[in-house]
């Protein structure tokens, strides 16, 4: 029988969005309320709204209410936010305003997405059997820097016509920062780790090789290796398994990390977690809010309830809790349970049925 640990008091927040935000949530506070009864973890949990349904509600995407909750709170569970509802606001009163700014004023610089393929799913991944079996990547994206935070940005009139402007800036400590990162998490898998960028065209990567390559000398165990981000999009296609730890900036990581998405065979698939420096964090599934199936059940609950996983691993030190609810996962799909994203047919188990079946999965694995 495996057992769970006694845990000091945790108080988890959770941001269901918008979207298939709600469904997937339900699901994983359905796994946490399973796990309060039928182990020693003591857990506080409380809900905030974010995105459109804060917009709905408060008039802003962030509530400086909810964000106050986000600074006490241990941990943060995010469903995900946006949808065509809102696409004629503002830019800076849109939705993912909240993603920026949850990301920015907890300083949670570090998003870690890992892209590994269950055995189960090997017929679901895009590319063949040999090229994925046993898939196991680490992204490391940089997340409060980058084109996505740097000013100047915006739009404005220059000589009578439109200009948009966004800055691509990266400072010394931003970039020693998430570099460290990467380097411990490479020294505790294989010891292989490849630096993203641009440099034979952007200066600020340019800056960022040389850090990486300064950084580097702390950590003589950990072969560094620089790739430029054509390229490892290209590669990540071609010969995936090349890769072990994958580190870039913010831009390059969000669009790379979901390329990756599609080896795993479904962005349905894949968490993620959002740190600070001391590792607290806001742990979410990489997909969106998908609008066009809200509501319809055929949401894929996995990814957030992996994410729940890494919040166990991540920020409260909880791997055995963690590796429990990735088994059950795992489990479950052998069992050849699929959502409608994995399905072969028109035949699927529902939002709801998904998540009841990895909690049976978890009540036999705690025996």
């Amino acid at each position: 029988m495996a057992k769970v640990n006694s845990s000091s008091p945790r108080n988890i927040l959770l941001l269901p969005g918008d979207g298939i935000g709600h469904e997937i949530m339900a699901e994983a506070e359905k796994l946490l309320n399973f796990l309060m009864q039928k182990t020693a973890l003591d857990l506080t949990i409380s809900t905030g709204a974010v995105g459109g349904a804060a917009i709905d509600q408060f008039g802003e995407p962030l509530p400086s209410s909810v964000l106050m909750q986000a600074k006490h709170a241990d941990a943060i569970l995010l469903g995900a936010v946006g949808g065509p509802k809102w696409e004629a606001l503002d830019i800076a009163k849109r939705p993912e305003k909240a993603l920026l700014g949850l990301r920015s004023s907890l300083e949670l610089f570090a998003n870690l997405r890992p892209a590994i393929l269950a055995e189960p799913l090997m017929a679901a991944s895009s590319l063949k059997p040999d090229l994925v079996s046993n898939l196991d990547i680490l992204i490391i994206r940089e997340l409060t820097g980058g084109i996505y935070f740097g000013q100047p940005r915006g739009v404005s009139i220059e000589n009578g016509e439109r200009v948009g402007l966004n800055t691509y800036r990266y400072n010394e400590t931003e970039i020693k920062r998430i570099a460290h990162v990467a380097f411990k998490a490479a020294q505790k898998r294989n010891k292989r780790l490849c630096s993203v960028d641009k440099a034979n065209v952007l200066e600020v990567t340019e800056l960022w090789r040389e850090v990486l390559n300064e950084v580097a000398e702390e950590y003589p165990d950990v072969e560094l290796t620089h790739m430029y981000v054509d390229n490892a999009a290209m590669q990540l296609v071609r010969q995936p398994k090349q890769f072990d730890v994958v580190v870039t900036g913010n831009m390059f990581g969000d669009i790379l990390s979901d390329i990756a998405a599609m080896l795993t065979g479904s962005i349905g698939m894949l968490p993620s977690a959002s740190l600070d420096v001391n590792g607290k964090g806001m742990f979410e599934p990489v997909h969106g809010s998908a609008p066009d199936i809200a509501g319809q059940g055929k949401a894929n609950p996995l990814a957030m309830l992996l994410s729940v996983a890494m919040m166990f691993r991540y920020s409260f030190n909880d791997h055995n809790t963690a590796n429990l609810i990735e088994q059950a996962v795992t489990n479950t799909l052998a069992q050849g349970l699929r959502t409608a994203d994995l399905s072969e047919n028109d035949t699927y188990a529902t939002t709801s049925e998904m998540g009841d079946s990895v909690i049976a999965s978890l009540e036999k694995l705690l025996g």
